[in-house]
């Protein structure tokens, strides 16, 4: 991995990982290690989350399309070395607060995922992505 080109995004906008039932089955062990290792950068690494989060929903059965798309976030930090949160000395400390959610965007099960983001000035200080508990009806629920 060490070698391989750097990608400027952790995640292809055109392809959606799902359960892949015909995929070829990868050591779960190893999967699920390059996954614990992700998950501890997440707390300096916000821009990784919603990659990763897409990725551990399939740990208990990893296929090799869900390998690679691990491998693409690995690939995307060794190119984004450098990137990181930066919390100025004098900025405002004003409060500012963002949600957003999809209308079920999970194709296996067509729940909903929804995600906020919270900042004082202009410092990110919270943020949080979790996929919903129930099948959202409408938009509205979303």
């Amino acid at each position: 991995m060490e070698n391989s080109k750097h990608l400027a995004t952790p995640m292809s906008t055109s392809c959606y990982l799902d359960k892949d039932e015909s995929g070829q089955p990868v050591d779960a062990k190893q999967y699920r290690g390059m996954i614990g290792s992700l998950l501890y950068l997440l707390a300096s690494r916000p821009d990784i989350m919603f990659s990763v989060f897409m990725c551990v929903r399939f740990q208990s059965n990893p296929k090799f399309s869900h390998l690679m798309a691990v491998k693409r976030i690995i690939r995307y930090l060794l190119g984004a070395v450098n990137l990181g949160l930066w919390y100025p000395k004098n900025s405002l400390c004003n409060l500012i607060g963002y949600s957003d959610s999809d209308f079920a965007g999970s194709k296996t099960d067509r729940k909903s995922t929804n995600g906020t983001c919270q900042f004082i000035g202009s410092a990110l200080v919270s943020w949080n992505s979790k996929k919903q508990n129930s099948v959202a009806l409408s938009i509205a629920e979303a």
